[in-house]
């Protein structure tokens, strides 16, 4: 039997605001006489979404702010009933949605951890057995007996996912939970979650924005898109198509804007002319293989001669994660960059980054270290994998060539030849 069914699942709200007194007497009036009325246009947070979830499967929901994950999480957590279409739920669910929001201000932390409990289900008795743990997770020993609306809000949402993770329920759904309170906790939530996961085998549906921790904890992930689903796989591969989904609108949102600056930092002494990705031709690209050579052109006007200038050219990935970052401050004796066009490469003999989409950035600083020019995501490639790194997992950020020895065999990746032959047997 399936935990969750979904089958041709619609919700549609009426865009604007709440009509007034007089236009909804004025629309009385019209259908009294048989006349349209005037409707605002509805708009749909989900059109017809379909899947179905397994025991004790863990699926990802991604996509774009709007995208419809919340409102597909309220309606399978029965908070919303849909417009259209069905939603079969088999196991008592635990929703982690708007963490904290049923907090009563007036009332203290111990009263709201039994508030909230006996909302999500639990009995004074479950309660009782569990408040110590509960309080313990949160932290919040010390100030339990004191009214909630003296915790900072750090505080309301620790204690919040303490109660809400505390309950035995077959479906856990949770809505960005993993970023509550600060660094440390967020920790203690992801490994709490992951033992939901892996020791009790809950069937777990995680909405979150860090793909990094979809592709971690779950086994599935759906990618939705202006309220419909555009792709149900592996979490990898559907953030990957996350991820050039939003290079794609970054390029758009690059191409619209005026000019250089909307994205660029500059002083005005130097201007970007153009950057590109090179093959070994010298020949502008928008892909690499991985563990091949990175280089990277710049195209400069200098405006007015700058003495020793300090140039850096990075990597980063879509979300931002640097990855690296090559600096002529490592030569004591730069060059002097007179007033003119200067073309500038740098190269990374092996660049081992994994199979996705990657960004460029630029920086440059004068010999005193004051920023001329700053940008990211000022051009977007793409890493192709090779033939050893396509054989390899996918939970990886470098691709490594490794040398093994098996019982005193030596095993190599290769790009060529028999070491790559008994490396994919290995493989396979």
């Amino acid at each position: 039997m399936h935990a969750i069914e979904v089958s041709h699942l619609t919700k549609e709200y009426r865009l604007g605001a709440l009509q007034s007194l007089k236009q909804s007497a004025l629309n009385a009036g019209a259908r009294m006489l048989g006349r349209p009325a005037s409707e605002r246009p509805m708009f749909k947070a989900l059109d017809n979404v379909s899947f179905t979830i397994e025991q004790g499967e863990v699926i990802g929901i991604i996509g774009h702010n709007g995208a419809g994950k919340s409102t597909l999480l309220k309606l399978l957590a029965r908070i919303n009933t849909p417009t259209r279409g069905t939603v079969k739920v088999h196991g008592r669910i635990s929703p982690l949605i708007e963490v904290g929001a049923g907090f009563v201000p007036d009332f203290t932390g111990r009263e709201n951890v039994y508030l909230n409990a006996s909302i999500l289900g639990m009995s004074k008795k479950e309660i009782d057995r569990k408040f110590d743990e509960i309080v313990n997770f949160a932290e919040m020993n010390e100030f339990i007996d004191t009214p909630v609306k003296r915790y900072s809000s750090g505080m309301q949402v620790k204690l919040a996912f303490a109660v809400a993770t505390s309950v035995d329920a077959e479906i856990l759904i949770a809505d960005e939970v993993l970023a509550v309170g600060d660094l440390a906790f967020q920790r203690k939530c992801f490994d709490r979650m992951d033992g939901l996961i892996k020791r009790q085998g809950r069937t777990v549906i995680l909405v979150s924005h860090n793909l990094r921790q979809v592709i971690r904890l779950c086994s599935r992930a759906l990618l939705l898109d202006h309220g419909m689903l555009r792709a149900d796989g592996a979490p990898a591969e559907v953030a990957e198509l996350f991820y050039d989904q939003s290079n794609k609108a970054i390029q758009a949102n690059q191409i619209a804007a005026a000019s250089e600056s909307a994205k660029i930092r500059s002083s005005g002494e130097i201007e970007l002319i153009e950057i590109n990705v090179l093959d070994s031709a010298g020949r502008s690209v928008d892909s690499v293989i991985s563990g091949e050579a990175l280089r990277v052109s710049v195209k400069l006007m200098v405006r007015r001669a700058v003495q020793r200038p300090e140039v850096v050219i990075g990597t980063h990935t879509a979300d931002f994660v640097y990855l690296t970052a090559a600096s002529t401050g490592v030569f004591g004796a730069r060059p002097d960059f007179e007033s003119g066009v200067h073309e500038i490469e740098c190269c990374i003999q092996s660049f081992p980054l994994v199979a996705g989409s990657y960004c460029v950035r630029l920086a440059i600083f004068d010999g005193n270290g004051r920023t001329m020019l700053a940008g990211e995501t000022l051009k977007l490639f793409h890493v192709r994998p090779s033939f050893s790194e396509s054989l390899q997992p996918e939970l990886r950020t470098l691709h490594l060539p490794a040398t093994w020895l098996i019982d005193s065999k030596e095993f190599c990746e290769n790009s060529g030849g028999q070491s790559n032959k008994e490396f994919a047997t290995l493989q396979g």
